[in-house]
């Protein structure tokens, strides 16, 4: 089975459907780092087939291997599977068309499966708060999706966004979304998923829309939903993603692993016994900014809580606004089962994401903040610190979209396929 993935950002939701063992078609995205860790990704799944080809990945992730060599032993097949395009009315012929080749080249008769999500900041509720965005151009994107269903008919798609595009223009949005999805052929539902419910060490919610062709007889209880799985990860808590990595100083990096990978790494396959660390480094602060740190972890475990920016000493106050967004400054809590939502903004600093040890008084590294989005220690950012930040907070996390990807592979086992009337 084969799928193809739409505003595909750093590859979280197609790396679970890869994990699943289904074949792409191809990546579409318009950031061009996100686009290189595409190509990297699927390069990686076309070396784990031979010995020697993760020797050569390995090299690369040791910088042994430059990555212009590396990108020159890239077949022009995985560089074409990557359509770097920002998607609009003016580009999709291109895009279909690049399509219509690698189907072509592939000898594929048709796309199985759809997925992806438009860009989500016009559907935050979060981002609505803050900005109006009323006539945000992103509000319909979705509109580009459906030409994709309408054009490629597929047996299914999944719509992944954030909670707020049921509730974005008044639910207008999602009531068009919904009625377009049905006229183009499809039976739609949606749910809300926890990722924690499915083994992810973090509160995160994402609203997952499935489509199933009408030519399918199915009912809403049917539709190819995972189940929760909580009892497998309840004991399971953030510092078990942390501990086997070295401790470092502010704007410091290490690459080499201080212990053995924890039974929640191993259980996953975020951590494997052959991985080379990648990207375990952190930015620098301002040591004003430690002493903040340093305050709000000490608070935070004498009160089982994270203070309120009012809470914190005068003498350590620089910001006039004190009567929103108070949390500015959060610890990860390592002892907990879940910490706060990996988002974008920890590429332009990294208050909300203390690491939980005083010793260390610093923000996440780059690395820890993959682990907490599930990203298995062979993924490899392409780009900055800053763009990998990005294209880590803006993903879904591999482990929620593995779970998906395995119940719409038993699915579509258990029903007979059929072609479109």
């Amino acid at each position: 089975m084969n799928f193809l993935d739409l505003f595909s950002g750093a590859g979280g939701l197609s790396e679970g459907f890869l994990q699943e063992g289904f074949k792409p078609i191809g990546h579409i995205e318009m950031m061009p780092e996100a686009c290189d860790t595409l190509r990297t990704r699927s390069f990686f799944y076309q070396l784990k087939k031979t010995d020697k080809g993760m020797d050569f990945y390995r090299s690369y992730l040791k910088g042994s291997v430059t990555k212009e060599k590396f990108f020159s032993m890239m077949p022009d097949s995985i560089k074409d599977s990557v359509i770097c395009e920002r998607m609009s009315e003016e580009t999709l012929p291109g895009v279909f068309e690049k399509i219509d080749s690698r189907l072509k080249t592939m000898g594929e008769k048709s796309v199985d499966i759809v997925i992806g999500g438009p860009p989500c900041q016009a559907y935050s509720i979060v981002g609505r708060s803050r900005t109006d965005m009323t006539n945000d151009p992103r509000n319909h994107l979705y509109l580009l999706y459906l030409q994709f269903l309408r054009r490629y008919k597929p047996k299914l798609f999944v719509f992944e966004n954030v909670q707020g595009i049921l509730t974005a223009g008044g639910g207008t949005y999602f009531a068009d979304l919904k009625k377009r999805c049905r006229k183009a052929g499809y039976h739609v539902e949606a749910r809300l998923l926890k990722a924690e419910d499915y083994g992810v060490l973090q509160k995160r919610r994402r609203e997952i829309i499935i489509g199933v062709r009408s030519d399918f007889d199915i009912q809403a209880d049917d539709f190819p939903y995972p189940q929760i799985n909580t009892e497998k990860y309840s004991k399971y808590v953030v510092n078990d993603l942390l501990s086997d990595l070295p401790p470092l100083k502010p704007g410091g990096f290490k690459n080499d692993y201080l212990g053995e990978p924890t039974d929640y790494l191993t259980l996953t396959g975020i951590r494997k016994t052959d991985d080379v660390l990648t990207w375990h480094l952190t930015r620098n602060i301002r040591e004003f900014d430690r002493k903040i740190y340093r305050f709000v972890l000490k608070y935070t475990a004498e009160n089982g809580r994270t203070p309120d920016y009012t809470e914190i000493p005068k003498n350590l106050q620089t910001h006039k606004n004190t009567t929103s967004f108070l949390d500015r400054f959060k610890a990860v809590p390592g002892s907990s089962h879940v910490c706060q939502t990996m988002v974008a903004h920890i590429s332009k600093d990294g208050h909300y994401y203390i690491h939980p040890d005083i010793k260390q008084a610093r923000s996440l590294s780059v690395r820890e903040a993959a682990r907490i989005q599930s990203f298995p220690d062979d993924y490899f950012f392409e780009g900055s610190r800053t763009s990998a930040f990005v294209q880590i907070g803006n993903a879904v996390p591999p482990l929620l979209a593995r779970a998906v990807a395995k119940s719409i592979k038993s699915f579509l086992k258990e029903n007979t396929s059929k072609e479109p009337k």
